[in-house]
């Protein structure tokens, strides 16, 4: 390799938006992650909806798909 021209790997600290934090070692001293292995669906075995701007309701408004079972738990919970 030739020296120079390559970036330093250093230890990172990625925080996710669930609030799960750890360490690795990246070029980039600090990552923000949307999904970590704590809340992705893979994973946990649970659906969650990443909404950004009502995307999910709107293409449901507009092909006509029905609320699912697990969308009317969470508005009931809200609710309470």
């Amino acid at each position: 390799m030739r020296k120079g021209i390559h970036p330093d790997y250093v230890k990172s600290q990625v925080s996710c938006s669930c609030g799960e934090t750890f360490e690795t070692h990246s070029t980039k001293s600090e990552l923000k992650i949307e999904l970590c292995s704590k809340c992705h669906p893979f994973y946990t075995g649970k659906q969650k909806l990443v909404d950004s701007g009502g995307r999910v309701q709107r293409f449901q408004k507009k092909y006509g798909l029905a609320v699912t079972n697990a969308e009317e738990e969470e508005k009931k919970a809200e609710k309470e």
